[in-house]
């Protein structure tokens, strides 16, 4: 055996990860399965909550590393100790992820982590991730070449020399400055004594790629005075860290054609969504997808049935063949089913010979994650009444069963039920779980609520606006109200809150799309107005606009 090649069985294993510049969505395929693997996880404060949903619960986070050192409290070690960390969790037989703020290549400091892990022979990889200085431009609309080909560079502020700036304000290169908000006046200075023309258009970004970016269109000689006016500096948060880019393609007019990220619909509303996490998945991907960002509050909480015996008969028949369908109108119908099948050891073969039919898509995808694909969904509106309308009528020579098992809750409307009957079947209507008031949120939330901290809200149903302003207030004047159709619209206006959007269809994502409609209609009047473009929660209450999409 070689003496010195590294012992792979005693030794664990660090992976130096790139998190990039704060959108989690900008993680890499290898950077999330490095993460699921992971014993330790060392990461930057900036980016610990982008990566630790993505490892397990069991994870040791020893270190939330810091650059600002006074702001670590006394014990805790600084970002120079990091490498003993890194170093005593390896020798353990850890695995190690040591995840950074934008790429660990730019990362002087992950760069003598590495040595250290190379001089005691531990092995390690390095999973690049995009450097701010590459993803924030993009994400502010600021190409940093052209068919051109004109040079770029990169300037940490912090550490660059009057030579650097000298050789870049000679050039006519696109310069690219990390820098902090209260220190680009004076970076801009640099260029400018370097050479650079006053008149030289510059971009400044801070908090890029996350919903709190914002960019600030200047010159080198005015950007100073471009903050003043914008009343972000001087500021208290001045130290925050920024990326200005110099040079012609960050030009005013060009950003207004490119700048993609912060002109979305719902860019940077706080949208509340009265839903549970498992319920809001997919329409809070889709506000995301708007520049939205979803706090989802659950108005509901879901109980047993308080008499247990009905569902155990139905579940039994089930298995029995008493049933030629079972009918699932929600995605909590699909859970109280599911956890009736593992207490009596039953998995989703059970379901063989019957025919399965789902309300909508988000309970068919419940049903395939229990293993079940269902025979029906709605081809038009998911609700009970679309669902109807798909649903065959009872042909005796065609069904040998004329029985309907229809799990529900306990304040489930009778459409569905009446409607079957009309066609032919028998229906068992089975309430399989209660829904019940939720608790109150905290109390964070609930100020926000009634003060105006939320954009918009979605009501979903009736009971979501009974239940939200009975444990958490009425949503403050300057709140965008948007509702799912008529019935929710008028509950809403009798509990004295005025609807601003209303959903074309019945449907969850038709009202975030309307709401988008929305955001992007206010957008468009601001800027044709010549008024900068604010979220609502930033305006005081005044006149709003009433929109019915």
């Amino acid at each position: 055996m070689n003496p010195t090649a590294p012992n792979h069985s005693a030794s664990g294993q660090v992976t130096f990860l790139g998190a990039g510049p704060g959108d989690p969505g900008l993680l890499t395929l290898r950077a999330v399965e490095a993460l699921a693997s992971a014993d330790v996880l060392i990461a930057d404060p900036q980016v610990l909550d982008v990566v630790r949903v993505h490892a397990r619960a069991q994870v040791d986070t020893p270190l939330q590393a810091s650059a600002d050192e006074a702001s670590i409290p006394a014990g805790v070690p600084t970002l120079r100790d990091t490498a003993n960390l890194v170093m005593t969790a390896a020798r353990a037989g850890k695995r190690v992820v040591r995840a950074v703020t934008g790429d660990p290549g730019l990362d002087g400091n992950v760069a003598e982590e590495m040595l250290a892990c190379a001089a005691e022979g531990i092995v390690f990889e390095v999973v690049p991730g995009i450097a701010a200085a590459v993803g924030v431009p993009a994400y502010a609309g600021v190409p940093l070449r052209d068919a051109e080909g004109t040079d770029v560079r990169f300037i940490d502020a912090r550490t660059a020399d009057s030579r650097c700036w000298a050789e870049v304000g000679a050039s006519d290169a696109t310069a690219v400055v990390s820098t902090s908000l209260d220190s680009v006046a004076a970076a801009a200075g640099e260029l400018v004594s370097g050479g650079r023309k006053p008149d030289t258009p510059m971009t400044v970004t801070v908090a890029g790629t996350t919903t709190r970016q914002r960019t600030w269109t200047a010159t080198l000689g005015s950007v100073a005075q471009v903050l003043k006016a914008a009343k972000v500096l001087p500021s208290p948060d001045g130290g925050q860290p920024v990326i200005a880019v110099v040079g012609e393609r960050s030009a005013a007019a060009q950003r207004d054609r490119l700048s993609w990220f912060e002109s979305k619909p719902l860019f940077g509303w706080r949208v509340l969504v009265p839903r549970t996490k498992e319920q809001a998945a997919s329409l809070s991907d889709q506000l995301v997808s708007y520049g939205a960002v979803p706090h989802e509050v659950p108005t509901i909480a879901v109980e047993p049935p308080r008499t247990p015996q009905q569902m155990e008969r139905a579940v039994k028949g089930l298995v029995t063949g008493r049933y030629e369908w079972i009918a699932f109108t929600s995605v909590n119908a699909v859970k109280a089913v599911r956890e009736k099948f593992e207490e009596y050891g039953l998995d989703a073969r059970a379901f063989a010979g019957i025919k399965v039919a789902a309300v909508g898509e988000q309970t068919a995808k419940a049903l395939v994650a229990f293993g079940v694909k269902p025979d029906l969904v709605p081809s038009g509106e998911q609700s009970a009444a679309g669902l109807l309308e798909d649903w065959p009528p009872y042909d005796p020579v065609f069904d040998p069963i004329d029985r309907v098992f229809l799990p529900r809750a306990d304040i489930a409307t009778e459409t569905l039920v009446a409607g079957l009957i009309e066609l032919g079947w028998e229906v068992d209507d089975v309430t399989a779980y209660r829904t019940v008031r939720a608790s109150p949120p905290p109390a964070e939330t609930r100020e926000a609520i009634k003060g105006g901290g939320f954009d918009a809200v979605l009501f979903t149903s009736s009971s979501t606006v009974r239940n939200l302003v009975g444990i958490a207030g009425k949503p403050h004047n300057v709140t965008v109200i948007a509702c799912i159709g008529p019935a929710t619209a008028k509950t809403a206006e009798e509990h004295g809150l005025r609807v601003d959007v209303m959903s074309p269809e019945p449907s969850v994502h038709k009202l975030a799309e309307a709401l988008a409609d929305f955001g992007a209609a206010r957008r468009d009047a601001a800027l044709e107005a010549g008024d900068p473009v604010t979220r609502p929660s930033e305006r005081r209450p005044g006149s709003r606009r009433r929109a019915r999409s």
